[in-house]
């Protein structure tokens, strides 16, 4: 008897385990940059209320250069992740 698609298991296929290894990747990616965006709001707010000087403001362009740097590319890799899942519930191959 000859294995079918259906058969296989999300351990058996290595395609799989590394859809799932890059969404939790990139699920990390954007927890790590929402937080540093969070950290450039509170400190430029901080900032604000008190004395904004050139350390709040190296701090708040730190946030959100480096929040930037790891956000994008986190929001790309989760949604071809998606997509790819999408595309495979489409065609009838099984995910797992």
């Amino acid at each position: 008897m000859s294995p079918t698609v259906s058969n296989v298991t999300a351990a058996d296929d290595p395609i799989l385990v590394q859809r799932a290894k890059a969404l939790r990747i990139a699920n990390l990616g954007q927890r790590i940059g929402y937080l540093l965006y969070g950290i450039a709001i509170i400190v430029f707010l901080i900032g604000l209320m008190t004395d904004f000087n050139g350390t709040v403001s190296a701090i708040v362009t730190f946030g959100v250069i480096a929040g930037s740097v790891v956000l994008a590319p986190a929001i790309l890799a989760g949604y071809a992740v998606k997509a790819a899942v999408r595309d495979d519930l489409e065609h009838g191959r099984d995910i797992g």
